[in-house]
Order: C-alpha cells, then sequence, then structure tokens
C-alpha cells in the first residue's frame, strides 16, 4: 500500500469514529493516578461497553470525556480526546453538550421536584429549533418510554428507580444528541426493569442512530446488548474486543460472568492479562 493509500484508510477509518480516547492518564488532586493509559474508540452508530468492578476507573473514564472531572479536582494529564474528530478534552462541559455528546450521570440524578414532563423539557435548554420541534421529540420520548407518558405529571422524586432512569437518558435525548455516555444504568433496578431499558437503548441506537458507550458492573447483561467491550481494572484496559469474543472468553467467564469456578482471585493471575500487560508495558 502506497503513502498516499495508507492515509486515505487512516482518514476514513478516522470519520467511522464518534469517539476516540488516546492513550489518557487521569490525576486526583495532582497526585492520586487514577486511568494509566486508557484507549478506546466509540465508532458511529455504535454500542461500546466499558466494564470492571467497582473502582476500576470505569466513571471517571467517562467524566474525563464528558469534562467533569475538575469539579472533582481531576483533571487528563497525558493524552488527547477526540469528538467527531474534533479534539475536546480542553472544552467546557456544556460546550460538549452543545456538539451533541452529553453523559447521563450514575444514580440518576433526576430533578426530584419536578415533574417527569419538566425534567424531560430540560434537556431541551440549549436547542434553538423552536418549541414545535421541542414538542414533537417530547412526543417521540413519550413513545420510546410509555411510563414516563403515564407518569408525565408526577413528581420525579416520587417516581420508581427505573422510571427515573428512564428520566434522565429520555432528558438527554431531548438534548438531539449524537452520543450518550451512560453510566451504571443497571444500577439497584429489577432485572426485568434492566431489560427494558436496554431494549429501548438499542430501539434508540437503531432508530435513532445515537452511539452509546456504557460503564457497567453487569457484564452479562451490557455483553448481550453491546458490540464490543473494554475490560478495565485499577486504571487500565486489560483486555477489549468484540462483545461475542469477550462472552466466550473463558477468563471473563470466570471472573465477570460468574459462569466458572477456580481460586484465582485477580484478573490480573490469567495468562491473557499478562500478555496484555506486556503490551502496556
Amino acid at each position: 500500500m502506497s503513502a498516499v493509500q495508507h492515509a486515505e484508510t487512516a482518514a476514513a477509518s478516522a470519520a467511522d469514529l464518534i469517539l476516540s480516547v488516546n492513550n489518557i492518564e487521569v490525576i486526583y488532586d495532582h497526585v492520586i493516578l487514577v486511568l494509566k493509559g486508557v484507549s478506546l474508540e466509540v465508532p458511529r452508530g455504535g454500542i461500546v461497553a466499558i466494564l470492571g468492578a467497582n473502582g476500576a476507573g470505569k466513571t471517571t473514564t467517562l467524566k474525563a470525556i464528558s469534562n467533569l472531572l475538575r469539579a472533582e479536582r481531576g483533571e487528563v494529564t497525558k493524552g488527547s480526546i477526540a469528538f467527531e474528530g474534533e479534539r475536546v478534552d480542553r472544552m467546557s462541559p456544556s460546550d460538549l453538550v452543545r456538539r451533541g455528546c452529553i453523559q447521563v450521570m450514575e444514580g440518576r440524578h433526576c430533578f426530584g421536584h419536578l415533574t417527569i414532563e419538566e425534567n424531560l423539557l430540560t434537556g431541551a435548554f440549549t436547542r434553538k429549533d423552536g418549541n414545535a420541534a421541542i414538542k414533537r421529540d417530547l412526543e417521540m420520548i413519550y413513545d420510546y418510554f410509555p411510563r414516563l407518558r403515564q407518569r408525565k405529571g408526577s413528581m420525579a422524586g416520587y417516581t420508581s428507580g427505573g422510571e427515573q432512569q428512564m428520566c434522565a437518558i429520555g432528558r438527554a435525548m431531548m438534548s438531539k444528541p449524537r452520543m450518550i455516555l451512560l453510566d451504571e444504568p443497571s444500577m439497584g433496578l429489577a432485572p426485568q426493569v434492566v431489560e427494558e431499558i436496554y431494549e429501548i437503548v438499542r430501539s434508540l441506537n437503531e432508530k435513532e442512530g445515537v452511539s452509546f458507550l456504557l460503564a457497567e458492573q453487569n457484564t452479562n447483561i451490557a455483553l448481550r446488548y453491546a458490540t464490543y467491550g473494554y475490560i478495565l481494572e485499577t486504571g487500565r484496559v486489560v483486555m477489549d474486543g468484540e462483545a461475542k469474543a469477550l462472552r466466550e472468553n473463558e477468563d471473563v467467564k470466570e471472573f465477570y460472568l460468574g459462569v466458572a469456578g477456580g481460586d484465582r482471585k485477580n484478573f490480573k493471575d490469567v495468562k491473557s492479562y499478562k500478555r496484555r500487560k506486556r503490551w502496556l508495558a
């Protein structure tokens, strides 16, 4: 392949990505190293999962992308983050939202004193395409989330955890995003509700073309709906691959899907991790 062809192939590949995180390092309070050379990619129109135990660095990765670290005395000290081909790690969170990348925080974070419908409408705050368009999109959200239509006049703080999670995702959709960063959508919810939420995420991805980056401890369900996954442990990517391949990987089955037994205490003990560690070195 000639240099020109190689450049054209690289450019085409980059155009297929909506998000590219390149070797980022995150430090809190100027001394605490949390992420150590994390790289990941989200293809346009894809669903990608960041997997790992509590404290692995999943939420920090999402906050690095959405530029929310500064509020917690954290910062990206190395590497770069590009959204739609443009470097964004030095932008404000509001600038990133206007460009179409929005995060749904862990724990749902609805405005408890507002109704469900008022919460949804806050998501359209940055839009300038008029009330008619906003009203159309509100009806679209109610079509995807029939429960929210039923509860639209209820105070969000008095609705169930599942309804609040649906409200948080619906509110994000009201901003007309190109990509949603979804942090622990299954946390604290009944399995049936989790399944319902993930089915809606799949529909939004397929029908509305929204890309998703999910941070999940529930590896089993995440790998059923995502197309690609990255496994984090202590701030590093220790394994990545197609979701189907990860589901069938024996180490992943043992440590994250609870399929196999054994005396291993840590994912670092397995051969595939040691191989990956050599690659990272």
